[in-house]
């Protein structure tokens, strides 16, 4: 059982960055493979990025490529998301999931464990 607590949402203007964090409980983190996803009101839950469990893989949405950077360190436990150049279509509740083993799929579906989610708003 894996645990997810995100953090670091918040308000900021058009162009700014955030970071949000992802803690999670286990003594087998680096086992799983990350991901961030996203969903804005009236819309579906969407992909963001990923990261494999070693972090020496990334991969990322069209929409936030150059602009988005996700990346861990193991012995704390944490996953991030290094957001710049915020637009107003990033905003949305942004949520971390792992999913055990190798891969960075794109589906919800394939993703064991989720986190109750942090907003983001990115006023214009």
């Amino acid at each position: 059982q894996v645990q997810l607590v995100e953090s670091g949402g918040g308000l900021v203007q058009a162009g700014g960055s955030l970071r949000l964090s992802c803690a999670a409980s286990g003594r087998t983190f680096s086992s799983y493979a990350m991901g961030w996803f996203r969903q804005a009101p009236g819309k579906e839950r969407e992909f963001v990025a990923a990261i494999t469990g070693s972090g020496g893989a990334t991969y990322y949405a069209i929409s936030v490529e150059g602009r988005f950077t996700a990346s861990r360190d193991n012995a704390k436990n944490t996953v991030y998301l290094q957001m710049n150049s915020l637009k107003p279509e990033d905003t949305a509740v942004y949520y971390c999931a792992a999913r055990l083993g190798d891969g960075m799929p794109v589906t919800t579906k394939f993703y064991n464990y989720w986190g109750q989610g942090t907003q983001v708003t990115v006023s214009s």
